[in-house]
């Protein structure tokens, strides 16, 4: 396989976990605030993550 095609394809898994990530927050943000923050901020996390891939797939185009 190669780089570019490891670069998207662990980039499809962030945006599969990150929206994961946003559902399950706003699905707790009025029930439990302590999991709501939580997810929302691993779901930051991944979001830093597919913006630096973002910008190495610039450069590899």
């Amino acid at each position: 396989m190669s780089q570019i095609q490891q670069l998207l394809s662990f980039k499809k898994h962030l945006e599969e976990r990150y929206l994961r990530l946003i559902e399950l927050s706003d699905s707790y943000r009025y029930t439990d605030e302590n999991k709501s923050d939580s997810a929302a901020f691993k779901a930051m996390k991944i979001l830093r993550k597919l913006n630096q891939l973002g910008y190495l797939n610039k450069e590899f185009s």
